[in-house]
């Protein structure tokens, strides 16, 4: 297993339940996400579907050469205006552990992601991680800070 850990942060002008409301909201998560990943949230969620512990996400993707596969991930952990955990149940990762959290300071909030992953398939994966799935990753986190900004002004 060749566990990744990423982390980012992001300063966000807005106060801590704006921002909990927008990403406690499993609809907003394509509006974060890069067009050509062809993000579509197949769950029967509406504006008002808010997360809670146990709750399956499931998404159809196109994560590289635009090859569609199901995602299926489950808010595993979460604690109101503080933090919540996603890991992958289902998708193209062997293991995903994503953890957000939320604190609120004197210009809005600071929000910090923390991700483990690993893509699997032991050297076969090591290699596509290192030639291509870090960087679509931390690429996938760049559109996020670019969309965040632009709805956060």
């Amino acid at each position: 297993m060749a566990l990744r850990q990423l982390h980012f942060t992001e300063q966000i002008p807005a106060n801590l339940q704006t921002v909990w409301d927008f990403f406690s909201s499993p609809i907003n998560l394509s509006r974060i996400t890069p067009p050509d990943m062809k993000f579509i949230i197949t769950s029967d969620f509406n504006e008002q579907t808010k997360m809670f512990p146990g709750m399956l996400i499931t998404y159809k993707v196109a994560p590289v050469f635009n090859i569609r596969m199901d995602w299926v991930t489950e808010i595993t952990q979460m604690q109101d205006r503080k933090y919540f955990i996603d890991e992958q149940r289902l998708g193209p990762f062997a293991f995903w552990h994503h953890l957000h959290q939320f604190e609120e300071n004197e210009t809005g909030v600071l929000m910090t992601d923390t991700l483990y992953y690993d893509v699997g398939l032991s050297l076969a994966g090591s290699l596509a991680d290192a030639v291509m799935v870090n960087k679509r990753v931390r690429n996938i986190f760049a559109y996020r800070s670019t969309k965040i900004k632009e709805l956060f002004p």
